[in-house]
């Protein structure tokens, strides 16, 4: 009841003075929504990496031509093709812990479908590609391993051609020209969205591997077997870097590469650069908290501020609650309440305030966002603390006041 009651005086106290009170209150305010919206800005970036690493695929390690010297002159990477079909047959039976692989090569070429057109990339692949990337067939169905042995005319279209291409219709059966060699639409791919480099997933044409090398994209001539890349997907998250140090082996092996040569291919684990990614991210949203959390530190000094105003002005109050028979404990916690009071109504408002600068912040900005409960609860508790801290002095002060003297103040 002692509490309750502490409570009722502390309200009626701060109901005196209502404007003082709010702009009392308005640094808590402003820290707890600082801290919620920047803690709701990192934490959206941290989402969206997450996102963006899920949708290149899972487990994915990337092979690509190295650079490599010819006549004492160092060629730059992929300036000649290093591998073959070959090596990834290779990589596929003699690698344990890898799942799967896709040989691939890539160009451009204008796509057309009577009066439209569109400039895309041409991915020429096998089957496995879909799996790796964790990619599916919206409409129609895939090409399959006979499509590739047969070098078969048909495409499945990215989201961004098919809409540029057919529009709303659906493109399934439908015939296209890549480089003025007709192909048969046997299905669109499900939307995949922006790289982590920004580029769009969806601004592709797949077709079989074959087809590719011999009707669009090409091969050398010195060797028809040449790909330009080779996705590799470990068995796990956990074997990533063992199927690294497989395939990196297995290929300087093949490639005949002595020791202390560099290696005309170069392995890329996707995980460990999105993991920096993540990090970076991760280590904003804590920074952007910490400098938010500042303003709350402020909001205290100023709660602490008025509370030492507020003992000046109550002063003979105070004198004559412990003339009659108030202990210092009761007037410690009435101050103690009256801090912790408007620090707590300062974080409720506060959080509202936050959830909708979240919320404006995703609107208006086009930013992701992601409102953490835990970030909500963390900023509630500290506005209470901060109350707790900054109001003890001047509650303390307050406590200790001789009542003889308190009732004497004019």
């Amino acid at each position: 009841m002692k509490l309750l009651a502490a409570v009722r005086i502390a309200l009626r106290a701060l109901r005196v003075n209502r404007l003082r009170s709010a702009l009392t209150m308005l640094g808590i305010v402003i820290g707890v929504a600082a801290v919620i919206a920047m803690v709701a800005v990192g934490s959206g970036a941290t989402q969206r990496i997450q996102e963006q690493i899920q949708a290149i695929g899972s487990n994915l390690i990337l092979v690509i031509p190295g650079s490599i010297t010819s006549n004492g002159v160092r060629l730059g990477s992929g300036a000649t093709v290093t591998l073959s079909e070959d090596d990834a047959k290779a990589i596929a039976a003699e690698c344990p812990a890898v799942a799967a692989i896709a040989p691939g090569v890539r160009g451009a070429a204008q796509i057309t479908n009577g009066n439209s057109n569109w400039a895309t990339s041409i991915v020429g692949t096998t089957p496995d590609y879909l799996a790796i990337r964790q990619q599916t067939v919206v409409m129609g169905n895939p090409f399959t391993s006979d499509d590739v042995n047969s070098a078969a005319k048909v495409a499945l279209l990215g989201q961004t051609v098919a809409q540029n291409l057919f529009g709303s219709a659906d493109p399934t059966g439908q015939s296209i020209r890549i480089k003025n060699v007709p192909f048969t639409v046997d299905g669109v791919l499900s939307a995949k969205g922006q790289s982590p480099t920004g580029q769009d997933q969806d601004d592709l044409v797949l077709i079989p591997l074959s087809t590719a090398k011999r009707q669009v994209v090409g091969a050398s001539q010195a060797n028809a077997g040449s790909v330009g890349s080779i996705m590799v997907q470990a068995v796990n998250a956990e074997a990533m870097d063992e199927a690294q140090r497989e395939v990196e082996g297995l290929l300087r092996q093949r490639h005949r590469i002595q020791n202390g040569q560099d290696d005309d291919f170069t392995v890329r684990n996707l995980s460990d650069v999105f993991a920096a990614q993540e990090s970076s991210a991760r280590v904003m949203s804590i920074l952007l908290g910490a400098i938010a959390s500042v303003s709350l530190v402020v909001g205290g000094i100023g709660i602490m501020n008025i509370m030492l105003v507020t003992v000046t002005e109550r002063t003979r109050e105070i004198g004559l609650r412990l003339a009659i028979g108030a202990k210092a404990r009761d007037i410690l916690s009435q101050f103690l309440v009256e801090a912790v009071t408007l620090s707590i109504l300062g974080g409720i408002s506060g959080i509202l305030f936050g959830l909708g600068a979240s919320a404006l912040i995703s609107h208006f900005a086009g930013w992701s966002t992601l409102v953490s409960p835990t970030a909500i609860l963390l900023a509630f508790v500290f506005s209470g603390l901060v109350g707790v801290f900054f109001g003890y002095y001047p509650a303390r002060k307050a406590a200790l006041l001789d009542p003889i003297d308190a009732l004497r103040y004019e």
